[in-house]
């Protein structure tokens, strides 16, 4: 059994719950959302579960309609130390713009978590889709698509010799001696390009796992080729297993068009369940959840999707498909391709459309009871459309409960998810590997 293939699940830890409406729900821990003792609690009982990771989304600007939604967080690189501080086995993903960092911070940043957490940290890398960040920054205009993906490549070239900066040996440590580095094995990275300047080396020896898990959520054609370059594990958004499989396959086929192997990169779609005993209770809670929707706040969502304003529509109304400009900047975008397919495979009304976003921001709404749920996920697990599964709660902390002592047990009696963790840090839980550095590489090779 134990060689036999395993899920990856993640908890996504989304303020009150994934649901648009979730912190209005009778269940919902809304008034803890800044306690950090409840992200504690939650991150324990995944780790009780033995649940691969958990992970924290984050974005450098105030999203609009906060009058209607938990739509703020605490930073999560502190959110996730605090974790740490907490948890010995789970692994700790965090996200981190590189439109809207600096490489040396944000290496200084990773590298402390992992050291502190023992080798658990992964970046989940973004490029910012929010145009309004760039106020924030004083940055006249939010950069372009591509030029973000351009500096994206650069800024990951210019963390990687950071973390590598310290061979793995460098840190020597010896009183007796008196020697406390190798300085021979410290190197400075000299770097100059079009969008950094950076010397080195990094002021933090080496990381456990030599560098973070490297995570991307990028599902548009630049965000897939960086994925399959650089990506060790990909967060993605699916309605469809068709979807899912197209997906998954051309991933794994550019991966080893970069000399990867395509194992060494794990594809992990979204998943919000709404679980009950019976298909007819289900149904009732997703419907629950969908009548507290504020359509005021699910339009704004709507529009920062496909930009197009409804709000003057009739929600009961057809969609007016003829009205998204398919040439806009947004047509690029993953979730705006999402959301076009969604009306063109099944023709919704404005309200019905806005329900099926609310769930999960696009991600893969499902409702039933576990064996169903188990079903599905064992179906997309072996049909080549996921290695695993970002597990997206309706609500917290309930949503998760549901899910990991209902549906996970199921999933160990199949032999599709661990009993106990075998590894200790976030690499040993997705079975990657540590890489070399490429300092170390580079002098074995001249060798």
């Amino acid at each position: 059994m134990s060689d036999r293939r395993q899920l990856t699940l993640n908890l996504f830890i989304y303020p009150g719950g994934h649901h648009e409406a979730a912190w209005r729900y009778k269940g919902s821990a809304a008034e803890r959302i800044l306690d950090i003792s409840y992200y504690q609690e939650l991150a324990q009982r995944a780790e009780a579960h033995k649940f691969d990771a958990i992970f924290f989304a984050d974005g450098p600007a105030l999203a609009d309609n906060v009058r209607y939604a938990q739509r703020f967080r605490l930073e999560p690189i502190t959110w996730l130390s605090a974790i740490a501080a907490v948890t010995k086995r789970i692994g700790l993903i965090a996200t981190a713009s590189t439109t809207y960092t600096e490489p040396y911070n944000l290496a200084r940043l990773f590298a402390s978590l992992d050291h502190i957490s023992r080798g658990r940290a992964g970046w989940n890398i973004v490029t910012t889709s929010v145009p309004q960040a760039a106020q924030n920054f004083g940055l006249p205009e939010h950069p372009p698509h591509h030029e973000r993906y351009e500096r994206a490549k650069e800024f990951l070239d210019v963390v990687t010799r950071l973390w590598d900066s310290w061979e793995d040996d460098a840190l020597v440590n010896d009183p007796v001696s008196g020697v406390f580095a190798d300085t021979d094995r410290v190197h400075t990275i000299d770097h100059v390009g079009k969008h950094f300047r950076v010397r080195g080396p990094l002021n933090i020896s080496r990381p456990p796992q030599g560098r973070p898990v490297y995570v991307q959520a990028g599902s548009s054609d630049d965000g897939r080729a960086f994925a399959a370059r650089f990506a060790e594990a990909i967060f993605t958004a699916h309605q469809t297993l068709a979807s899912a499989q197209e997906f998954y396959a051309d991933i794994k086929r550019q991966a080893r068009a970069f000399d990867r192997q395509p194992d060494q990169v794990k594809i992990l779609p979204g998943i919000s369940p709404f679980i009950a005993s019976t298909q007819v209770e289900a149904d009732r809670l997703q419907d629950e959840f969908n009548e507290l929707i504020q359509p005021e706040y699910s339009l704004t969502q709507l529009r920062q999707m496909i930009g197009l304003d409804l709000s003057g529509f009739d929600l009961d109304g057809p969609f007016p498909r003829h009205l998204i400009d398919m040439n806009s900047a947004r047509g690029v975008a993953s979730r705006f391709k999402l959301v076009v397919d969604i009306v063109d495979r099944e023709k919704p009304t404005i309200r019905q459309l806005v329900q099926r976003l609310a769930g999960a921001r696009g991600h893969w709404v499902i409702a039933g009871p576990p064996e169903k749920i188990a079903d599905d996920i064992q179906t997309w697990f072996e049909n080549g459309a996921a290695d695993g599964f970002n597990v997206m709660p309706p609500w917290l902390p309930g949503g998760f409960d549901f899910f990991a002592e209902q549906v996970v047990p199921i999933l160990r009696k199949r032999g599709l998810f661990r009993e106990e963790y075998t590894g200790k840090t976030l690499r040993d839980h997705y079975g990657l590997n540590r890489p070399g550095s490429v300092f170390t590489d580079s002098i074995q090779a001249i060798a």
